[in-house]
């Protein structure tokens, strides 16, 4: 079974076991000084409680990393953030402001300051990351063509900052290793083709750690994962299979029709990074 706990551990000790150091997205770029890092992200989008379990794995492995917490009900456990913030992980904003706020870009930055200032009161945040709010036409990346995060002391947004060139992207996005196929935004449209030539492609958690034990993984990685998806709960893990393949498979028409509608412009479409 993949997407378990245990698989989870697994992948961890097997790219600690072959060099790889980790790092929050705070600490990135001027504290990775490794020939060989992997920048770890969660991407809290609902069942918090799973997200301790995952933090709980990476503090006893000696793993420090970034956890986005969205502000909404279904994310924001206050008594979880804190217990994964005294665990050593770093705690940021899964922003989706401009979803919220239906398009009106000053309204979503105001939405997102005030949201900020609120978590700042729990942990202090260095870096935000967007919620990709596939069923939204809005990319709230968009708020930062009007406005600067820096302004508000934030230091990175992992879509924006990150140098792909020299990073390679990994994503459980639609509960595979190879989801960009049916992702509107978790993906890196620019470099993606190229990691496809390359034959970076991984479906399941024992791909990406054959990839590693075998030297074919590069050096420089951000791997992204959604800890609502790993369970060691049968009943759960069953639940989780079937819901996300019903909704690839929406997903995937929705890439389809964006990419066939007249939206897409220079090799981009105008959901895409």
């Amino acid at each position: 079974m993949d997407f378990t706990l245990k698989k989870y551990r697994q992948m961890l000790v097997a790219l600690q076991s072959v060099g790889y150091v980790f790092h929050p997205y705070r600490d990135y770029p001027e504290h990775c000084k490794e020939d060989k890092y992997i920048l770890l992200r969660h991407d809290v989008d609902k069942l918090p409680g799973n997200s301790l379990k995952t933090a709980k794995i990476e503090a006893e492995l000696g793993i420090e990393c970034t956890y986005y917490f969205r502000v909404v009900p279904e994310s924001l456990d206050v008594e979880v953030l804190k217990q994964i913030a005294a665990l050593g992980h770093e705690i940021g904003y899964h922003y989706e402001a401009l979803t919220t706020c239906k398009g009106d870009i000053d309204a979503a930055y105001q939405d997102f300051c005030k949201n900020l200032d609120m978590l700042r009161t729990l942990a202090p945040i260095k870096s935000i990351c967007m919620h990709g709010s596939p069923r939204s036409p809005y990319d709230s990346k968009d708020i930062w063509k009007k406005y600067s995060y820096r302004e508000l002391g934030i230091i990175g947004e992992p879509y924006l900052d990150t140098d792909f060139s020299q990073v390679f992207y990994l994503t459980d996005t639609g509960r595979r290793w190879d989801g960009y196929r049916v992702s509107v935004r978790d993906k890196i449209e620019k470099w993606q083709d190229e990691w496809v030539k390359e034959g970076l492609v991984f479906h399941t958690t024992g791909d990406v750690i054959s990839a590693a034990m075998s030297g074919r993984l590069p050096n420089k990685v951000m791997i992204t994962t959604h800890p609502q998806r790993w369970t060691d709960s049968f009943g759960r893990w069953l639940w989780e299979l079937m819901v996300q393949e019903g909704k690839n498979v929406v997903k995937g028409w929705k890439v389809n029709a964006i990419q066939n509608s007249g939206l897409e412009v220079n090799g981009k479409t105008s959901f895409g990074i």
